[in-house]
């Protein structure tokens, strides 16, 4: 799986120590069962490009530290050799909980004009930190702006235990693609997409299974009342400072979500993303400072539980709108 994948890549070294220490092949057939041969990477398999570089780098080490080849190595490669690349393909990633998330992916970065096919680090590192405070998520109903493939809110809906999610976006493929993903990992849709959440008076939904939303949601022309709809408690979003574009479109649907609040408790927003450009950073915070929203950095933390493409600054910016 794309996590295990990744960890068993980035720990190379260590296994080249591991490998000359051990006189057979268990080491390596144990990884293998435990990656590529895993039932869940079987069923929805990684793109052929990742898997076929994972194993050559494999072999490679073993044949560092080993004369004889290990023939379930190169049958492994073989397969995926003659393997054709699809459009889209699958990444797993296991949690901490046992819990796992699957998604589907497209397997280019930009495709039918949208950024929002694959997941980005900013995801990762959101739903990292939402992880290692789900009580900020419990029993709470999450609108997230601008989901993308899913990752983080799926995360959230598998360990943080919320009343209510609402997946968000306003391209009609990353939609459909949400939809799928949501119901690829055991979740069920509200009926009616479109729909906002609404709180029962007497709630007796199991809090282990929150009731979901993909709603379309375009920042530019959402109302107020429209986003009153939904009732969040709490409001996210991941890797969605990319242009000056985007930030004052972020801006402005936040600023309508804190007229929302005007007569109820404050609503908390967690907003990640990866310093591309500081600038677009700092117009986005000017922003909120001219729509009256404080906002604070939330303390890192360390990048350890997702397979992260890059070493790049992220940031997590607490709002209070």
């Amino acid at each position: 799986m794309t996590r295990l994948l990744r960890n068993s890549c980035n720990s190379c070294a260590n296994l080249e120590e591991k490998l000359r220490d051990s006189s057979g092949s268990e080491l390596l057939l144990d990884i293998l069962q435990k990656t590529v041969k895993h039932p869940l990477c079987v069923k929805h398999p990684p793109s052929v490009k990742y898997t076929r570089g994972f194993l050559s780098e494999l072999i490679r080490k073993h044949e560092a530290v080993h004369v004889e080849p290990l023939d379930e190595l190169y049958e492994a490669l073989a397969e995926v050799l003659t393997a054709e690349e699809r459009t889209h393909c699958h990444r797993s990633y296991l949690l901490p909980s046992g819990d796992s998330v699957t998604l589907s992916e497209s397997t280019a970065i930009i495709s039918h004009g949208t950024t929002g096919l694959v997941t980005w680090n900013a995801a990762l590192y959101l739903a990292e930190w939402a992880l290692e405070h789900p009580a900020a998520f419990t029993h709470r109903t999450v609108l997230e702006l601008g989901s993308g493939a899913g990752l983080t809110g799926l995360a959230i809906c598998k360990v943080c235990r919320p009343r209510a999610y609402v997946f968000s976006d306003c391209h009609s493929r990353v939609l459909e693609q949400l939809r799928g993903n949501v119901l690829l990992n055991g979740l069920s849709l509200e009926p009616d997409v479109t729909t906002p959440v609404q709180h029962p008076r007497h709630d007796t939904h199991d809090p282990e299974s929150p009731r979901v939303t993909v709603a379309w949601l375009d920042w530019d022309i959402v109302t107020v009342p429209q986003l009153a709809a939904f009732q969040p408690d709490i409001v996210i979003a991941a890797d969605v400072l990319y242009s000056p574009e985007t930030a004052l479109s972020l801006a402005g649907v936040l600023r309508r979500l804190s007229a929302c609040r005007e007569d109820q408790q404050a609503l908390e927003a967690y907003v990640a993303f990866t310093v591309r450009n500081p600038e677009t950073c700092q117009l986005f915070t000017a922003e909120l400072g001219r729509a009256g929203i404080q906002w604070e950095t939330e303390p890192c933390h360390d990048q350890k539980l997702f397979p992260y493409d890059e070493q790049s600054e992220t940031a997590i910016l607490k709002l209070t709108l």
